[in-house]
């Protein structure tokens, strides 16, 4: 079981390394462009796939998710061919708003810190 769960963390870590290269380099559609693959995850039996993806221009999210849906085919096929995956995971892509919360929370301590 553990060895599972640990493959599992080890191909979503190859699958966001690839998909980050695809997107920049093999995907074509105009609402992708400045996509950045921030992390993925994965399910242990490697079937369904949660990528998560930032963007310099938070307005073109909606574009971006679009973009990103038509283009998941192409970027299964691929991603299955070079990993050497048995089984085509479905990809499901998310906006990654952690790290919008994480600035969020560093402006707020920055103002309280010019307050004092």
């Amino acid at each position: 079981m553990a060895n599972e769960i640990k493959r599992a963390v080890r191909v979503a870590e190859g699958l966001r390394e690839e998909l980050a290269q695809l997107v920049g380099q093999k995907v074509r559609d105009p609402g992708v462009s400045g996509v950045v693959v921030s992390r993925v995850e994965l399910t242990d039996d490697l079937r369904s796939a949660k990528v998560y993806f930032r963007l310099l221009d938070a307005t073109r999210r909606a574009e971006a998710e679009a973009g990103l849906a038509r283009a998941s085919g192409m970027l299964r096929r691929e991603v299955t061919k070079t990993l050497k995956l048995r089984v085509a995971p479905e990809l499901r892509f998310f906006y990654d708003e952690g790290q919008d919360k994480l600035d969020r929370v560093a402006a707020l301590l920055a103002e309280i810190k010019r307050g004092e």
